[in-house]
């Protein structure tokens, strides 16, 4: 019976009367969805291959300087400028437009210990080597300025002039001048504390400073030519038996300049006649004098550089020389040459007053103080 029935089936089981796929096709289906997936990873590769060829060419043309508009700019590294401003202030220039790229090339090669505070003046043309060469402290490219410190310049106006030149700032020469022991032998009596201490000392003249410098090597430049100016005179000065210190003729040549300040002085005759008051006044007080210098210029430091007035002689400070005898606590200003060589030799005179002629630009210099007096009503009423 059972085999009947199979026969009578047509020798098919039950549930089976469809046809299975054949494999031939499955493989021709498989085979082209290889193909096509890696004609789709091939597009893939050579695409981000030209991606990445693309953004290696441009790194590569901003770490060579390469292909950039030409660009030239002036960047000033201050000495508390940290690395990364300096980066900024590259790529706000214009100097390169990857900062992390040149953060990178910086960490390679130690960029940052080379770069020196100053100004500089970059270009596009520029690599990241050259860049990083020209911010040292013995690059060419570092800006300079020659600046002319006048005879007669306080220490502000000197410290303000050299700001206003970008050589540095004044809080900082300030802070130099106060704290800094510089290694010279007629300093060493002179105490830390305060900058006024190197008044008198930065010597007048034209000077080559690099713009960004360090404030150190700016006033040890100015200390190093007033040394230089002054070596073959100073041993008359350094024995305890001498009558007069170097500070001493430092402070009297800074009254000399300032008393000829904006006076006539072709002949250079003012500037030994006004030193030989000074030393008429502390040596051989007259009965008027009594060793008071009454220097008007000493009110002028003490006032602001006013005009001075006779509420400014009651001024308490040991610069005033109408309140107190001898000479100011120190210099007043910053003499030139000639008003420390006339400190060195005054003119042999009895001159005990001067007044300024207003018509000549000269002084006219007195004995007495009825003469002085005369002579200051004369030229008050010609004023």
């Amino acid at each position: 019976m059972a085999e009947g029935k199979r026969a009578a089936g047509g020798g098919q089981p039950q549930g089976q009367d469809r046809p299975r796929p054949r494999k031939s096709a499955r493989r021709r289906r498989s085979a082209k969805a290889r193909v096509a997936g890696a004609f789709l990873y091939a597009l893939f590769v050579i695409g981000l291959s030209a991606v990445l060829a693309t953004l290696g060419w441009v790194w590569a043309c901003d770490l060579l300087g390469l292909n950039k508009t030409h660009i030239s700019t002036i960047v000033t590294i201050h000495e508390d400028t940290q690395f990364g401003a300096v980066v900024d202030q590259l790529e706000e220039e214009g100097l390169i437009q990857y900062k992390f790229l040149f953060k990178l090339y910086a960490w390679f090669s130690h960029a940052e210990e080379k770069i020196a505070p100053g100004t500089y003046e970059l270009n596009t043309e520029m690599d990241y080597h050259a860049l990083v060469s020209s911010m040292g402290s013995s690059s060419t490219t570092r800006q300079e300025a020659d600046i002319t410190i006048p005879e007669g310049y306080t220490i502000d106006q000197v410290f303000a002039l050299l700001a206003e030149k970008g050589v540095t700032s004044v809080d900082k020469l300030q802070d130099m001048a106060a704290n800094w022991d510089y290694a010279f032998d007629w300093l060493r009596g002179i105490p830390l504390g305060d900058y006024h201490r190197l008044e008198g000392y930065l010597f007048p003249d034209t000077y080559t400073f690099q713009l960004g410098e360090n404030p150190k090597y700016v006033i040890n430049k100015m200390l190093v030519n007033f040394d230089a100016k002054m070596d073959e005179y100073m041993a008359q000065y350094a024995g305890e038996d001498a009558a007069y210190s170097l500070h001493d003729i430092v402070t009297i040549a800074s009254m000399i300049e300032k008393e000829t300040d904006g006076t006539n002085n072709e002949e250079r005759n003012d500037y030994k006649n006004i030193a030989s008051v000074i030393y008429n006044r502390l040596e051989n007080p007259a009965a008027e004098t009594v060793g008071y210098l009454q220097i008007d210029a000493t009110l002028v430091y003490l006032n602001g550089g006013k005009v001075p007035t006779e509420a400014d002689k009651a001024i308490d400070s040991p610069y005033n020389t109408y309140k107190y005898p001898g000479l100011p606590a120190g210099p007043i200003s910053n003499p030139g040459m000639i008003s420390l060589l006339a400190a060195m030799n005054p003119a042999d005179t009895s001159y005990y007053y001067y007044v300024l002629n207003p018509e000549t630009k000269q002084h006219e210099y007195s004995r007495t103080l009825a003469e002085h007096q005369a002579k200051q009503a004369q030229f008050s009423g010609n004023g």
